[in-house]
Formats: structure tokens, sequence, C-alpha cells
């Protein structure tokens, strides 16, 4: 069969099944999950996937799971992805008592990523193909709820904070070539976005440590814990200056716990926050100017400051010929030139960052939603935008990359020069972990 041929079956399928797809992304937006807590997410991905015969592996990070299609023989490996998890959000109206909503479209891309095994399947276009695709869905994308991960952590039950982190530790993207997901968001008059780029991320947790005494009659006798923290955050926009504006900083600390009763020098303040850069380098040099002022504050007020500092996201790195693929299967499913945005520059953080390090990978954004991610304003507006033209077009990728014995797929692969082996990046990971405890009462 052509290529074309193989397309349109493909289409065909989607087309036919689009209403399970539809209904698959709705019935995971009216079941929100945070991070590490998607077990019903998890389920209903693989109650879809092994309706459609594909034997399913559950939860492979503690929630997520992982199954494979494969072709009429061995060949490349691309991976399909899509996030489980949602963001916390009280104002938006369809968010649960707990404030779990999926105002970031992760609800999107698992039915994006379901369509495409769908449409892979069911067609039967797998058996003229050389290679395999593997569905993954993953967990904890978006790095909230720290103290709940830290206790996984401490019963050993994951090593990182990020899922896909946590994936390539487990080994699970060990047989993968390349990596292909979306993301939704608001594109205005236009309705896709090809090549994005985002900033990647240091993760912290701070504790600042004083003296309890009584805050009216004997305030002398303490050390205000709450004044550190306080002073640490003045100190950090001093810095703000000396962030090179090429490595696109962005720190944005908050106080999670203030003290302990009014009438009383608080003693235990707590702070998290993410230190942003564009770069690699610029991360770490940010990361070092936080953490100075942090302890400039403990020690001002002789304080004792405990400085977590978590391995976050990396930046996102672009697979151009990967680009240039998918581009053209979007105008082949109708959109127009003026309507497909070429490369953007986000601030945000996507574990997906991780992952195009290490091999390369496809990250475009699609609309079909309204207003800001994480916001009260965000909205679903046009389905057929949002989950079946990326399902589409992830799986005609899919075939423009293994057909003719993966001659495409083998080309980028060849061309590929990884920024980092996973021994590298794993030693890279341990670096950042760490906690210092800085005895600010000298």
């Amino acid at each position: 069969m052509t290529k074309q041929e193989l397309k349109n079956l493909v289409i065909k399928a989607i087309d036919e099944n689009k209403e399970e797809i539809l209904i698959a992304g709705r019935e995971i937006y009216q079941n929100p999950e945070l991070g590490f807590k998607e077990f019903k997410t998890t389920e209903t991905i693989a109650t879809f996937l092994e309706k459609l015969g594909i034997e399913t592996e559950k939860n492979i990070a503690v929630t997520g799971c992982k199954g494979t299609i494969k072709g009429k023989e061995k060949g490349l490996n691309i991976a399909i992805l899509g996030e489980l998890d949602s963001v916390s959000c009280t104002d938006h109206c369809d968010s649960l008592d707990n404030g779990a909503v999926h105002a970031c479209g992760h609800n999107i891309q698992i039915a994006g990523m379901l369509g495409a095994a769908l449409g892979l399947t069911k067609s039967g276009v797998m058996k003229e193909l050389v290679g395999e695709v593997t569905i993954l869905g993953t967990p904890a994308e978006e790095f909230i709820e720290l103290e709940y991960r830290a206790s996984l952590k401490t019963k050993n039950k994951l090593k990182y904070y990020g899922g896909k982190q946590e994936l390539i530790y487990k080994g699970y993207f060990d047989d993968v070539d390349m990596a292909m997901m979306f993301h939704s968001l608001d594109m205005g008059t236009s309705k896709a976005l090809v090549g994005p780029v985002s900033n990647g991320f240091i993760g912290k947790q701070i504790k600042f440590i004083g003296k309890e005494s009584h805050a009216g009659s004997a305030p002398h006798e303490g050390i205000n814990a709450l004044n550190a923290a306080m002073l640490s955050i003045n100190n950090i926009h001093a810095q703000r200056e000396t962030f090179k504006d090429t490595d696109r900083v962005r720190v944005h600390p908050i106080i999670t716990k203030g003290g302990d009763i009014v009438n009383s020098v608080p003693a235990d303040v707590r702070m998290e926050s993410y230190v942003r850069a564009r770069t690699i380098e610029g991360m770490l040099d940010s990361n070092k100017k936080v953490d100075r002022a942090i302890k400039a504050g403990a020690m001002a007020v002789g304080a004792d400051v405990e400085i977590v500092s978590i391995p976050g996201y990396l930046p996102i790195l672009r697979t151009l010929k990967l680009d240039e693929v998918f581009a053209e299967n979007l105008r082949d499913l109708g959109l127009k030139n003026d309507e497909i945005v070429q490369g953007g520059d986000f601030t945000g953080s996507f574990d997906f960052g991780d992952v195009s390090h290490l091999m390369p990978t496809l990250h475009p954004m699609i609309g079909g939603i309204t207003g800001n991610l994480h916001t009260r304003e965000y909205k679903i507006v046009d389905e057929e935008l949002a989950y079946l033209i990326p399902a589409k077009a992830m799986a005609l990728s899919v075939i423009d990359l293994l057909f003719d014995n993966g001659k495409i797929g083998n080309e980028i692969l060849e061309k590929f020069e990884p920024k980092m082996s996973k021994k590298e990046y794993l030693e890279f990971m341990e670096q950042r972990d760490k906690m210092e405890l800085f005895k600010g009462n000298i």
C-alpha cells in the first residue's frame, strides 16, 4: 500500500470511532486527579487500550501505564505520550472539593494519545510498517504537592518528583527511539503551534528555623523565622537585575507556612519556589544566587535555614525535522499555513524537556480551548480541533516515520546528537538533589 493509502485508513478509523475518543476525554475531565494519585485515570487508559487488543502494564511509576503496538517486524520504537494529572484551581467552575481540575488540558492529551492508538490499530496499518509504537500514560507532570511526593520518596515508592523523570530512571524509555506528544493552548485566531522552546527549573523547599517566644511580652527573646523569609524574598528581588535577559530567568517563591499562632514569634516558616531559566547554565547560576539570598535573610536575624533543592525539569529542545513532519500532516488535515505558528517561546516548564535531551522529540501546541492554562477562564470550546486533529496528526506522523522500513525516522535518528546519555542525565539529577542546613546564628 502507498503511504497515502495508509494515512487514509487511519483518518477513516478515527472518524468512524471519534465518539469513543471524545467520551474518553470527557470522562477523564470529569474525574481529575492530582499527580501520583491518578489511579482512576490509569484504569480508564488501560481499559481503552485493552479493548484495542493492546496488552497494558499498569502503575509503572506509582500510577501510569504502558502499552505497545507492534508492526510487521522490529524497527524504530516511537512513543506517544499523554499526561494523566490535573492541576489545582479552586476557582474553576469544574474543580472538585480539593481543587483538582483539568485546566491544563491533560485530559485532551490522553484522548489524543488514545485516538492515535485507535487509528493505528483499528485501521490495520501497523502490519504494513516496520517498527512499533509505545503508548505511555505518564503521571505527575505538574510539579505540585511536594510534601506528598516527598512522602512517597521516603517510602521508596519513587525517586523523582516528575513522572517522566521517574520513567526515565526506571528504564521505560530505554527501548524508545523518539517520542511525541502535544499540549493544549489558547491559540486565538490560529489553530496550532509547532516547535516551542521552554524553560527548565530547579525546585526549592525552604524551612526557616527560628526561636519561639511570646510575641507581646518577650519578642526580644525570639528569633523571627518569618522575618528571615521576608528578607530572603526581598534579597531574591535584588538579584533580578543580575539575571541575563537571554536566560529568561523566573523565580517565584511562595510562603506555605507563616507561623503557628499570632501571639508567638514564628519559629517554623516554610517556603517553596521554582528557579527557572532557558538553559541549564542559567538554571545553575540563578539557583546559586537564590541560595545565597536565602542564607543572607536567615543570617540577618540569626535564624537557621534548611534548603532542599529538587531536580526540576530541563528546557525543551526542538527536533526540526519532526516539527516539519507534524506541520505537513496538519496541513494535509486542512489547517492553513497562517493557522500554524512556527516556533514559540514559553517560560513555563514541561518534564518532556528531560526526554528531549535524550532523544528526538515532538511537542506541538494545539488549540480548541480558550483562557489561560491553570486559571478559572480555561475552557474547551472545539473538541474536533482539541482532541481529533492531534490524534490524527500524530498517527499520520508515525506512518511517515515508519514507512519504507523507517526511512525518515532513521534519517532523523542518525542526525540526532543527544545532549545527554541516560547515565549523564541521572548523574546530573543526582547532583541537583541535595539538602543543606545553613546556620545563620553566628
